[in-house]
């Protein structure tokens, strides 16, 4: 192999993954697809300076960035979600006997605890999207540490026990992984976008299991630019992934994430493109609906770990 003209920084970024050498594990039940259905709870722990935040939010729905004073109107969008999304989403869940993950802020769970009730009631598990909706990237790490702490207290006392489950808004900090280790009560982590598998990541001797996401599967690509206009246009795409996903599954495990948002597919217009992608999942023999942290440790079970068990919390983990 000719050697590079110009050298490489040195990275410890891993490219090839699994390559064409999955672990060979097979899904409960001989499962040939695991689909995670993923519903954002973000509603109240958006940036607002009705809710104590430096600056108001400016994502999705709204139509102009306002400063300096409430904005209503994106807060009137966020609330929708609660109001009316979630009751759509939720009776759409139980139709098909799908148990999903929601994905919530810990601030969004003590606004609307009901929420948290309704959806343990029904089977779902609550993970954690952070305390607010917000980027970690350029967080300190005690106000890291502060927000996962904060975060894992608002759901345990809304959801009756604490996630087990991370992934926040996009731009996580490079101490993410090691802080979660270290806080002892994640049994996995979401933020990747890097394979249609679980993997596992170690640190300091203790692990911990990384279910990549998806933007593409992903409600939030109704927002303008994003590709979706129609309910049809979700259902289409997700179809088209599941059935490819769902084929290659023949041979090797295959993991599909759909990301959901109350204030988006709760939608009158859209919520019809989930229910004929439910349908559609439904039909296949061999798909297996399943919450997070069920495919997490259905990996771990495959590749002969240790059947994992939070530690408690370190008391001092936020000094």
């Amino acid at each position: 192999m000719p050697k590079l003209s110009v050298p490489l920084h040195s990275t410890d970024r891993d490219f090839r993954g699994y390559g064409a050498n999955p672990p060979p594990i097979r899904w409960p039940r001989d499962a040939r697809l695991a689909l995670s259905i993923v519903v954002n709870i973000e509603e109240g722990a958006e940036l607002s300076l009705g809710s104590g935040d430096a600056t108001n939010e400016f994502m999705y729905e709204a139509a102009e960035k306002v400063d300096g004073v409430r904005d209503l109107c994106m807060e009137s969008h966020y609330e929708y979600g609660t109001r009316r999304g979630w009751g759509r989403i939720r009776s759409t869940l139980k139709a098909h006997g799908a148990h999903a993950t929601l994905n919530a802020c810990g601030r969004a769970l003590a606004l609307s605890p009901w929420l948290a009730a309704e959806a343990v009631a029904d089977g779902h598990e609550v993970s954690s999207h952070g305390w607010r909706w917000e980027r970690q990237v350029h967080m300190s790490e005690a106000e890291e540490r502060q927000v996962i702490a904060r975060a894992v207290d608002a759901i345990a006392a809304t959801a009756g026990t604490p996630p087990v489950g991370w992934h926040t808004r996009s731009a996580t900090s490079p101490k993410t992984r090691r802080l979660l280790i270290e806080h002892g009560g994640f049994l996995y982590d979401s933020n990747a976008y890097n394979d249609d598998l679980p993997y596992m990541v170690s640190q300091n001797g203790r692990d911990l299991v990384v279910l990549p996401y998806a933007f593409d599967t992903n409600d939030m690509r109704f927002q303008p630019g994003g590709g979706f206009v129609q309910g049809d246009d979700f259902a289409r795409y997700c179809i088209a992934c599941l059935d490819r996903l769902y084929a290659e599954g023949a041979d090797e495990p295959r993991m599909m994430s759909v990301g959901l948002h109350l204030r988006i597919i709760g939608r009158p217009a859209r919520i019809g493109g989930l229910e004929t992608f439910l349908n559609h999942a439904a039909s296949k023999p061999g798909v297996w609906f399943a919450r997070r942290d069920e495919i997490a440790h259905a990996w771990r079970d495959g590749l002969g770990l240790a059947r994992w068990q939070p530690r408690p919390p370190l008391s001092d983990f936020v000094a």
